[in-house]
């Protein structure tokens, strides 16, 4: 008999947020921690959106070229991305912005995949996120620096809003944003699929998971064109061509996951090592690693 029940559904961050928890919850306290979570979201969602001007992450981004001070929690996710590139060599990178605008992700993608955006432009070189200094809440980034924490923002948001609903009362919670999820409290395990990138409707494989979280990255879910999606090589300024289409990765956070995940379908297999995660490369091979976690095929 399933123990749990989805809380609440809505969307952030550009996708579907599920919010679930054990079926048998007090209703009270699932309302306080469903609005707790929800009220996370919106928070983080304002603070890390590119698409809206009036965002932290605007106003930093139209500040290049000076110091600025940011907010505690802004600081506290670009010290982790900042140190995810350093970890993956650069293969993750937080200061892609240009790139990805210049391949055509220049507005929010319900409107690039309807056809709303610029013409493409040359690559743009990336690689720059040695050049970010950050000395606490103080930012400096040479002129020309953009950042975009989206991927890594989202699974921080995840784990935030996790955390926020077991404060509530809830004894665990799983947080599922678009694919990233973020498990909190004394959970039981709970089964999840992977989606299979080659047909959406069915899975490639399912993760028996109680702890943790997992973060998904695909050239195939945000692609506007042939060979035309949001994953950019800093290397070559371009959406990556690599022998790896999707990748999923568990970690102890959900922004961990989200750096791993990324750094996996840049830099191949060799790039994450022996992180537990199922991998799909462009003739359909699926290869699992999962030392930590019991995966099982579907």
């Amino acid at each position: 008999m399933s123990t749990d029940a989805t809380l609440l559904t809505f969307r952030a961050m550009g996708t579907k947020v599920a919010l679930i928890g054990p079926s048998d919850a007090d209703p009270d306290t699932a309302h306080i921690a469903v609005d707790d979570a929800r009220a996370v979201f919106d928070r983080e969602e304002q603070r890390f959106s590119r698409f809206r001007p009036d965002s932290e992450l605007s106003h930093v981004n139209a500040a290049a070229g000076r110091e600025v001070d940011v907010s505690a929690g802004f600081a506290s996710l670009l010290a982790r991305a900042l140190e995810g590139a350093r970890r993956t060599r650069g293969l993750f990178d937080p200061t892609v912005l240009p790139a990805l605008v210049a391949a055509g992700y220049d507005r929010d993608f319900d409107e690039v995949i309807a056809g709303a955006r610029g013409a493409l432009h040359p690559p743009v070189p990336c690689g720059r996120w040695r050049h970010v200094h950050l000395r606490g809440r103080r930012l400096r980034m040479p002129e020309g620096v953009a950042l975009d924490l989206g991927g890594i923002a989202k699974g921080w948001t995840a784990d935030l809003a996790a955390a926020a609903a077991v404060r509530a009362g809830l004894p665990w919670t799983l947080v599922n944003a678009g694919g990233d999820l973020r498990i909190q409290g004394d959970a039981p395990t709970i089964s999840v699929g992977v989606e299979d990138p080659g047909d959406p409707t069915s899975e490639c494989t399912r993760f028996q998971l109680s702890s943790g979280a997992l973060a998904t990255s695909s050239i195939m879910a945000r692609s506007w064109g042939e060979g035309v999606h949001h994953v950019i090589d800093p290397r070559s300024g371009t959406p990556t061509d690599g022998n790896v289409v999707q990748a999923t990765i568990w970690a102890r956070s959900c922004a961990e996951a989200e750096v791993l995940a990324k750094a996996a379908i840049v830099g191949g297999l060799t790039a994450i090592g022996e992180v537990p995660s199922a991998v799909v490369i462009r003739d359909g091979t699926l290869i699992l690693r999962a030392r930590q976690i019991e995966t099982v095929a579907a």
